[in-house]
């Protein structure tokens, strides 16, 4: 659970996925923005992809409209939903930050 904690995530049960009775270390969110990280890096190494900062910016905008829905309790979010939303924030923020990297170096 430590992993947990370092990575800032707040590991809330009724927010977390369980395998066999065990809950994993990082809430739905938080395991989809880590796998969209990683998918979007590896895309960026094996295919050279770099996606265009406009989509980066509307896959963190979707992931924040999904948390400001549930967090002002317009709409209850669902594990399924935040691992879904998390994995195109996760995405879209190495995306944006890859672009903006790729500004400034130039």
């Amino acid at each position: 659970m430590k992993l947990g904690h370092a990575v800032g995530c707040h590991q809330k049960a009724s927010r977390s996925f369980f395998i066999n009775n065990y809950q994993l270390p990082v809430c739905a969110r938080c395991s989809g923005v880590l796998l969209g990280q990683a998918m979007a890096v590896l895309a960026m190494i094996f295919f050279r992809y770099i996606g265009s900062i406009t989509w980066g910016i509307v896959f963190l905008a979707v992931m924040f409209i999904d948390w400001l829905t549930q967090a002002t309790k317009l709409k209850k979010s669902t594990n399924s939903r935040r691992l879904i939303t998390g994995l195109l924030g996760g995405i879209g923020y190495i995306t944006v930050l890859t672009n903006l990297i790729l500004v400034v170096l130039r």
